[in-house]
């Protein structure tokens, strides 16, 4: 069943953006399709092949349309926003893909999404992109061309007053069940947090290694940077750390459960373990999804050589993670930093600089490393 048909209002007069325009409404047919498919027999295999061929060319598509603005010159306004609308319409779609289990009708949502989004952005900004590039042959400036569209109201207005109509029903009907959705999550979490608060305080406030992944606690760090930092001092060697996060960790487990989550979590420590150079590196679980590796005279350019093998070492592993925007797989973030000359204020430095790197490699797209 076709959600999305083109029709002569569509055509921007630019062949190649014309094209994948159709190309990409083909894909949005396939993903319709393949939700149908999977909601009568259950199989998702074939929905998850849909759904990234859809993405992996959208964003190609994304990027040829910022390629040609570059190259046609067109005002840094208009490319700023045309890009920026972009990029909001990946990450929407990548929400509503990792929370489709949520919606009451998820076919009818994501695809109607996908197709009132498109019209709209067809016929709104890259008409006007379009309209900028051949105002820029009859030779306007690209200033001139970008004002001369903020004056102008083409054919598709009508259109797009009904177009934004429904897509913001459609937004708002997946709101509100995701608000629903939130609100029994956030109790389920509540409920387990007051569990594991109960049994942490069962625990030994100091002891030396994590029950569950049978490495260093947080405890353990603690004492072990500070001596660290002592000991580098004194010989005066550098230091490195390394801090590691399970990208969208909560995701996985909500989609696998806490059993299984925890199978991950020592599937990583291990991993992270082959990844270090020496049995004298300290590899500790932080907290959480989180761990911390002391790297003992190291410099920054050892620490990036670690961290890049953490983040290959894990994503060799190959662990399914259908809650994951990044990959189909289980992947890591890794904030890096290293002190040549070591004081007595390294320990906290240190861990700030790793912090911020990890808060950057998250940021620009995880499933990677940043130095701090």
């Amino acid at each position: 069943m076709d959600t999305f048909v083109w029709d002569e209002n569509f055509i921007t007069g630019l062949v190649d953006v014309d094209d994948q325009h159709q190309t990409l409404i083909a894909s949005f047919n396939a993903l319709s399709d393949a939700l149908q498919y999977s909601n009568a027999t259950g199989d998702d295999q074939a929905l998850g092949q849909a759904y990234e061929h859809m993405l992996c060319y959208t964003l190609y598509h994304f990027a040829e349309e910022e390629q040609l603005m570059r190259e046609r010159g067109l005002d840094a306004r208009h490319v700023k926003t045309h890009s920026a609308l972009h990029r909001q319409f990946a990450e929407q779609v990548a929400t509503m893909w990792s929370a489709r289990s949520a919606l009451q009708q998820p076919a009818q949502s994501f695809v109607g999404f996908l197709a009132y989004w498109l019209g709209m952005h067809i016929l709104g900004i890259d008409q006007a992109m379009a309209r900028q590039m051949q105002s820029m042959a009859q030779g306007l400036t690209a200033e001139q061309a970008c004002a001369r569209e903020a004056q102008l109201h083409d054919q598709g207005t009508q259109a797009l007053i009904g177009m934004v109509g429904r897509l913001y029903h459609v937004l708002t009907v997946q709101n509100a069940e995701l608000a629903r959705s939130n609100a029994l999550l956030e109790e389920r979490v509540a409920e387990r947090t007051c569990e594991l608060a109960h049994a942490n305080a069962r625990l030994e406030a100091y002891a030396s290694t994590d029950a569950l992944l049978k490495i260093a606690n947080r405890g353990c760090f603690d004492v072990r940077i500070v001596d660290a930092c002592a000991s580098a001092q004194r010989r005066a060697q550098p230091l490195g750390l390394l801090i590691i996060d399970v990208d969208h960790f909560k995701r996985y487990n909500d989609s696998y459960g806490h059993p299984a989550g925890d199978g991950c979590l020592q599937a990583v420590a291990r991993a992270v373990a082959q990844a270090l150079p020496r049995s004298t590196d300290l590899l500790a679980r932080y907290g959480g999804e989180e761990f911390v590796v002391i790297l003992y005279d190291t410099d920054a350019a050892g620490a990036a050589v670690v961290a890049a093998r953490v983040v290959a070492q894990v994503a060799a592993l190959a662990l399914p993670h259908r809650g994951s925007d990044v990959a189909p797989h289980v992947t890591v973030s890794v904030g890096a930093s290293a002190h040549q000359q070591v004081d007595k204020d390294a320990a906290v430095q240190l861990l700030a600089q790793a912090d911020a790197a990890l808060y950057q490699a998250k940021a620009t797209g995880r499933n990677r490393w940043v130095a701090g």
